[in-house]
């Protein structure tokens, strides 16, 4: 790809993103009148402007982890959570609230954003002890499935036991952009800039894999650091994104198939437009959830899964995936 037209393509996205950020401040589930005085510019600037903004850079942190995804493991339906992360998220936000009636202070301390940044790490971490390090990819790939599966079945006990916290577990399932605020915006920020950066220096090793490994490790380039490397960038991007807006389906895995045919195979490409994908995406369902049944609001994890899931269908139905019959 010629550098002018990433730059155009990159230019454009960011172009829709800034006209989705605008509608995200001054369209809501009620109205707005500019020069309506305090009132008017609390909901603007302390409620909305952050979670349009929140928004934006969760779907930015799950595009860009499913872009590494997908390339590191060499499967077009590869998504950030694959690896145990969603379900270890879970866990951590069930753990905090059955701790929470005992009103520890390190509790109140780490909250339930935390205790579903420590479980989606920690979620990664068992699927690598479990496949025995990082070298082996698809054996990576299933204990990632095999963790999911008993960390599902813990988060199943948590609500056979504490049935009353199943609408608290329930909310974070089904993702939430409503209580963001500056700090989270703060949080994601500077995480998608270390986690952007690190994907695209790293980035050529990606490159090398998509000529197989062998191919790739004859270039003498250290694979398997890199990976762990990779592997660390992938976690710490879904962890940040999933401990603030809970578990949104379908962004990290539509959005880099979105721009695939954008990067024309330049990983370096792929992950930054996977990046602006995701905000934009996970921006307009947050904008569709909260103002299609206004002033209901519906969770924004829904319409990522209805529109998600109806745009890989229309992958499958035309073999787009890369997938071989």
């Amino acid at each position: 790809m010629q550098p002018t037209h990433l730059r155009l393509q990159i230019a454009c996205l960011l172009l829709i993103s800034i006209v989705l950020l605008v509608a995200g401040v001054l369209w809501g589930s009620i109205g707005l009148n500019l020069l309506a005085g305090d009132f008017n510019k609390t909901i603007l600037f302390d409620i909305r402007l952050p979670r349009s903004l929140g928004a934006y850079f969760a779907g930015a942190l799950l595009g860009l982890a499913g872009g590494i995804a997908q390339s590191l493991f060499r499967n077009p339906l590869a998504d950030p959570y694959l690896l145990g992360s969603a379900s270890g998220a879970l866990l951590g936000v069930g753990i905090m609230l059955c701790l929470a009636t005992l009103n520890l202070p390190w509790v109140g301390a780490l909250g339930l954003n935390g205790g579903a940044f420590i479980g989606a790490l920690l979620g990664v971490l068992a699927a690598l002890i479990l496949a025995g390090g990082y070298r082996n990819s698809m054996r990576l790939l299933l204990s990632g499935v095999v963790i999911s599966v008993i960390l599902g079945a813990a988060n199943s006990l948590f609500t056979f036991v504490r049935p009353d916290l199943y609408q608290s577990i329930q909310a974070f399932m089904l993702g939430n952009t409503t209580l963001l605020s500056w700090s989270a915006v703060t949080s994601m920020a500077i995480t998608l800039l270390a986690c952007l950066g690190g994907a695209v220096i790293f980035a050529p090793t990606l490159d090398a894999l998509a000529l197989g490994e062998n191919t790739a490790r004859t270039l003498g380039l250290p694979l398997d650091q890199l990976r762990l490397v990779l592997i660390g960038i992938l976690a710490l991007a879904t962890g940040s994104a999933v401990a603030q807006t809970g578990l949104i389906a379908f962004i990290g895995l539509a959005a880099p198939h979105l721009v695939r045919t954008l990067s024309q195979g330049k990983q370096r490409s792929q992950l930054l437009l996977s990046a602006i994908a995701g905000g934009i995406l996970l921006l307009a369902s947050d904008l569709l959830a909260r103002t299609l049944f206004a002033p209901i609001e519906i969770p924004v994890g829904i319409v990522t899964a209805i529109l998600g899931g109806g745009y890989l269908l229309m992958l499958l139905g035309r073999n787009r995936l890369g997938m071989r019959p």
